[in-house]
């Protein structure tokens, strides 16, 4: 399926350097990762007293019997197994909480410039599929200012003591350790390189596959309605098996590593028995030397037997933001340098002038369209399907910009106007209008939160919400459901209406309002309505031609030209394409 193929495009991406990472994430958290450091280095120094007790047991302890010192031995390694108890505490404490903030707000970062991202961003890409982006991409930096990163530069600081003391106790035998483990540091570090690709590319797939699943989910009254249940789940078990590869891919090199550590290390401490017995049985090594140089080995080698875990941790995290990097670099819509003029006093005049519009190269919708729609007056967009009137009216919102020619709001070219100031005064009422979860009240009072009751009940009473409302038992706190599941069409277009009401803007966009409802709703809808537009700059699209026969001019659209134009009785004497479609609705 097209959904699940790889884009060659995803490989060329710039990758995020660990130095990036460390100047923009770890730095401005400096003091926390300090603290973490010096916290990792008192616990793995006080975890080096037990092997040091260990040999003054061997060698002086139990020789000389010394009961004194053996009480004094255990209460050493009770204080240091408490102070690495608190100190492992603490390291959790500070910077797994640290990091799981880091996580929250990156989140709110990337929701944050998602929404701030062209309407035609989101018509490319699935819901699905950002909602992954902005939840699991950046989860992987908590390996980045958690325990991971720490851990990491921690127990190397540990390794490298425990190397000097290991050459102090034996330097052949620390040669011979030596050895097997830098082949075996190589080997991570080839692994590792072939390995963040591979995250990259799961991120993707993983944003996929949740993105169809999500799809899937919403549309599952269409998949049951045509018993398209197995063609779904074969889709998703595609996606699912493309992920399970790229999974196994990455398993592959961590084994690759785990066993190369096993291994190399079982080499180095099966020739330390070997040396250790030698220079026993020559008597230059005491046991209590060669338990503490074992001990101590331990120390030396877990830091890179974990490189591989945490190694594999700190890419994954390096490979979430690179694509959080990618959707951070995106243009917003208001970082447009020739967006300067800000709107005062909006009157609401709009005026199209020699506009043409294509979704892609070489299929023009809209050809070389030019009309005016007064301040406060009604326009009316009529014509068949397909002809261009919701791509005027994507225009006149700002969620699409011309290919050539100009749209003004008041005389102020629409390209160079700060968007945020011309939306607070656009209303919009779609054909399909969307309804968020929760409540009639939380619905109607979403453009204006804090509007006070009378304002919402004036709305109520305007787009009469309360006809319906009032027979719950609920009332306006009544639970609608997944974009007003509960309600009928009628019943979510009168809610869009009185939500829009409630927003008071000076512009409206009325996208087949009227569509989905029965005589009567629509009867009702029309008075709303035409309180709603009352000293209102509106464009109207309208299949039924009954609903507009008050508009202050009606534009037929056709293959993306302006064919006819006039008031309703002017165009039904001129007896051309809109006589035809008001006489042919008539019929029906």
């Amino acid at each position: 399926m097209q959904q699940f193929k790889e884009s060659k495009k995803d490989k060329k991406k710039p990758n995020v350097s660990m130095g990036k990472a460390f100047k923009t994430i770890i730095w401005p958290r400096r003091n926390l990762v300090f603290i973490g450091l010096v916290l990792i280095v008192i616990k793995s120094l006080a975890g080096l007293i037990l092997p040091w007790q260990s040999k003054i047991l061997l060698d002086e302890v139990v020789p000389n019997k010394d009961f004194k010192q053996l009480y004094t031995l255990i209460g050493i390694v009770l204080v240091a197994i408490l102070v690495q108890a608190i100190t492992s505490f603490l390291l959790t404490r500070i910077l797994s909480v640290q990091a799981q903030y880091l996580i929250s707000e990156l989140r709110a970062q990337v929701q944050k410039k998602v929404l701030s991202l062209p309407i035609s961003f989101f018509d490319n890409t699935k819901s699905g599929a950002l909602v992954s982006r902005i939840m699991s991409d950046v989860e992987g930096v908590r390996n980045l200012i958690g325990t991971g990163l720490v851990q990491l530069v921690g127990g190397s600081i540990t390794a490298i003591i425990s190397l000097v003391i290991l050459i102090n106790l034996n330097p052949w035998m620390t040669l011979f350790v030596f050895l097997p483990i830098s082949i075996f540091g190589i080997v991570a570090l080839k692994a590792f390189k072939f390995i963040r690709p591979i995250f990259r590319t799961r991120g993707k797939i993983n944003a996929e596959v949740k993105g169809r699943l999500t799809e899937t989910l919403a549309g599952v009254r269409v998949i049951k309605a045509f018993n398209a249940e197995e063609q779904e789940n074969t889709v998703f078990e595609k996606g699912v098996d493309k992920l399970f590869q790229n999974v196994k891919k990455s398993l592959t090199a961590t084994a690759l590593m785990t066993s190369s550590s096993t291994f190399l290390i079982g080499v180095a401490t099966t020739g330390i028995m070997g040396i250790g017995g030698y220079y026993m049985i020559q008597g230059e090594m005491t046991a209590g030397e060669f338990l503490f140089f074992t001990l101590i080995l331990g120390f030396m080698i877990a830091p890179i037997v974990q490189m591989s875990n945490i190694g594999s941790q700190l890419t994954e995290a390096l490979a979430g933001l690179d694509r959080t990097e990618e959707l951070m670099n995106m243009a917003a819509e208001e970082d447009d340098e020739n967006r300067t003029i800000s709107l005062k006093d909006v009157k609401g005049e709009i005026i199209f002038n020699d506009v043409s519009f294509a979704y892609e190269e070489g299929k023009e919708v809209l050809n070389n369209i030019s009309f005016q729609v007064p301040s406060g007056s009604v326009t009316a967009l009529v014509g068949s399907s397909g002809s261009g009137k919701s791509t005027i009216a994507g225009l006149s919102a700002t969620f699409l910009k011309p290919k050539s020619g100009k749209v003004t709001i008041d005389n102020n070219d629409m390209s160079k106007v700060k968007l945020s100031s011309y939306r607070k005064n656009l209303g919009v009422v779609l054909q399909d209008e969307f309804l968020f979860e929760g409540t009639i009240r939380e619905n109607i009072l979403f453009p204006r939160p804090n509007a006070t009751e009378k304002e919402l009940q004036n709305a109520v009473k305007a787009a009469y919400v309360n006809e319906f409302a009032d027979r719950f038992d609920d009332g306006l706190d009544t639970l609608i459901g997944e974009r007003g599941v509960k309600l009928s069409g009628g019943q979510r277009q009168r809610l869009a209406i009185a939500r829009a009401i409630l927003a008071n803007p000076k512009i409206i966009i009325l996208d087949e309002a009227t569509s989905s409802l029965d005589t009567e709703s629509e009867a009702l809808i029309q008075k709303s309505l035409s309180e709603l537009i009352k000293d209102r700059t509106t464009i109207v699209i309208a299949h039924r031609l009954s609903t507009i026969k008050q508009a202050d001019q009606i534009l037929v659209i056709e293959a993306g030209n302006i064919v006819e134009r006039g008031t309703h009785n002017e165009l039904i004497k001129l007896e051309g394409r809109y006589f035809d479609l008001y006489t042919y609705q008539a019929k029906i």
